[in-house]
């Protein structure tokens, strides 16, 4: 089991700031193993896939952010199907 890996969260741009750091413990082995594989077939460090996926996974909005959008837009009156259709127009907009 891998005790500690850390992600340091560095913009290529902005080498001398300070970033937020993040700390994982007690990651499974394979965990890390498919990690470092994932890593290593984008070409990128382990530092550098983990960035880029966390970025992708906090940019993405939750199920929950979408309802709230669709709600608040469509004043919470809306049935099943303009949801679905919503919510397909908004992931067809990324």
């Amino acid at each position: 089991m891998v005790r500690v890996i850390t992600v340091a969260v560095m913009a290529r741009r902005l080498h001398n700031v300070s970033m937020p750091n993040v700390l994982i413990r007690d990651l499974p082995e394979e965990i890390h193993g498919n990690l470092q594989r994932r890593a290593q077939q984008h070409g990128q460090s382990l530092q550098q896939y983990l960035s880029a996926e966390l970025r992708r996974l906090a940019e993405r909005p939750t199920i929950e952010e979408v309802l709230d959008r669709i709600a608040a837009h469509r004043g919470g009156q809306v049935g099943l199907q303009q949801a679905v259709a919503d919510l397909n127009a908004d992931r067809d907009r990324r």
